[in-house]
């Protein structure tokens, strides 16, 4: 059974494992990504969430504040396809509304199995940011006053 929750700082190492393992959109200097930057992410820079099955760590996402955005989203390759980035995705976004947000964004390589998650996902793509990544946003939903 799929557990979603905050993640904490014993989950790092997890969610470093996770973010390495990924055949798309993979880093290219993996220490590019730094055991700090994923604590500022906890707490300080944003919020961050881990979804657990049968007690091990599958996937995480962060949400950076400043900015609105998604900062990470991952799953572990063998783990895809079971609704496991769906969930954190929400969590994630479902924060940065709650925090004031009107429009969320995130980027992600084009023409990969991301890209079109998101665009399955109801977020709107807004074109190359550069020569590899895409950018995505997603609004905040008007609520009718009833």
């Amino acid at each position: 059974m799929l557990k979603f929750r905050l993640a904490s700082m014993q989950d790092i190492p997890s969610m470093s494992s996770i973010r390495l393992s990924v055949t798309e959109n993979a880093l290219s200097n993996p220490g590019r990504i730094t055991r700090q930057m994923y604590e500022e992410y906890l707490e300080l820079l944003g919020r961050g969430w881990v979804c657990e099955l049968d007690g091990k760590v599958v996937g995480f996402s962060y949400a950076e504040k400043a900015d609105s955005s998604i900062w990470a989203l991952f799953v572990a390759p063998q783990h895809e396809g079971k609704g496991i980035g769906k969930g954190l995705l929400n969590l994630a976004v479902e924060w940065l509304f709650d925090h004031g947000a009107n429009e969320v964004k995130l980027s992600t390589a084009a023409n990969t199995r991301a890209d079109h998650f998101y665009a399955a996902q109801g977020w709107l793509r807004l074109g190359m940011k550069n020569d590899i990544d895409v950018g995505y946003s997603l609004k905040r939903p008007d609520y009718p006053v009833v």
